[in-house]
């Protein structure tokens, strides 16, 4: 059997949309869509039954209301939903563990202030075993689409672009895959950057890079990109890759890079103890700041 698209729903706006969205992610791949909701059974034992019956009751109309919201929106979707009794994050990443791609939703708060990504949210992107994708609230269809000719929303026009971070010195074979396969499933382009810091006469580069003026060594970073992508652009032909190399920081190359995609993709090293939370400066700050649904492809 398929690994489901697994989406985490508590009944807030942010989770909600992120139902919708992986339901559409789901017909995409030919997934069902699993939807979980997770609640903490009551300690103490003489109020326990009780309590627990409440909030399974509330966990019910729930994942009625997520339902309702992802077949208005998807009527095509297989659809399963179940509820778990326990923490909120030891559940989703139980249901991670079983998934190819985890959704959670994150609340939207201003270009400024950026994105306020809650305790469970980031603990399960920190220590996920699969691909976790963070979506805002109010998130539409058509946000994934590019505006029609009168400048509207539609999802009628083409998809927008997909944006990865590659780090050309240790270039990711898992993120590279999940971008240009998301890229592939949209009929989208796929936006590759790549961000190095400018370098002085002193500083030694890959290649002695550093030893180039500014403009050189952009030509020898596009070259290293270009060749990091070429396996890729040979096994998925179809996909249409623009190469982009800036002189910035990767963090805040991605967020700019964000404005009018449709999704970014970053990587999250895995460490050796499952126990150690981790998501790295980069994730981390393109979590909260940009303003489009954000994979995070763990890797080792």
């Amino acid at each position: 059997m398929l690994a489901p698209v697994v989406a985490g729903v508590d009944g807030c706006a942010e989770s909600l949309a992120a139902a919708e969205w992986a339901a559409r992610e789901a017909v995409r791949r030919g997934r069902e869509l699993r939807l979980v909701h997770a609640w903490n059974r009551y300690p103490r034992a003489r109020a326990g039954a009780a309590a627990d019956a409440v909030r399974r009751h509330t966990g019910r109309n729930v994942l009625r209301r997520a339902e309702q919201r992802v077949r208005a929106a998807c009527p095509e979707v297989r659809l399963h939903d179940e509820q778990v009794a326990g923490p909120a994050t030891t559940a989703l990443l139980a249901a991670a563990g079983t998934a190819e791609l985890l959704v959670l939703g994150s609340r939207g708060l201003s270009g400024f202030t950026g994105f306020l990504v809650g305790s469970v949210a980031l603990g399960v992107v920190a220590r996920a075993t699969c691909p976790v994708v963070l979506v805002r609230a109010g998130e539409q269809a058509a946000d994934e689409h590019l505006p029609s000719a009168d400048g509207g929303a539609s999802v009628r026009t083409a998809y927008r672009d997909v944006v990865v971070g590659v780090d050309v010195e240790y270039p990711c074979d898992e993120l590279l895959e999940f971008a240009f396969a998301e890229a592939r499933s949209r009929h989208a382009r796929l936006k590759a950057l790549h961000a190095w810091r400018a370098t002085g006469p002193l500083t030694l580069g890959p290649g002695e890079i550093g030893l180039l003026d500014e403009p050189r060594q952009a030509g020898e970073w596009q070259d290293l990109l270009a060749d990091v992508l070429r396996v890729w652009r040979d096994k998925y032909p179809d996909v249409e890759v623009l190469e982009r190399v800036v002189p910035a920081r990767p963090a805040s190359a991605l967020v700019r890079a964000a404005s009018g995609a449709g999704l970014v993709v970053v990587g999250r090293r895995v460490t050796e103890d499952a126990s150690i939370r981790r998501t790295g400066p980069v994730a981390h700050a393109v979590i909260h700041h940009a303003g489009c649904p954000v994979a995070v492809v763990p890797h080792y």
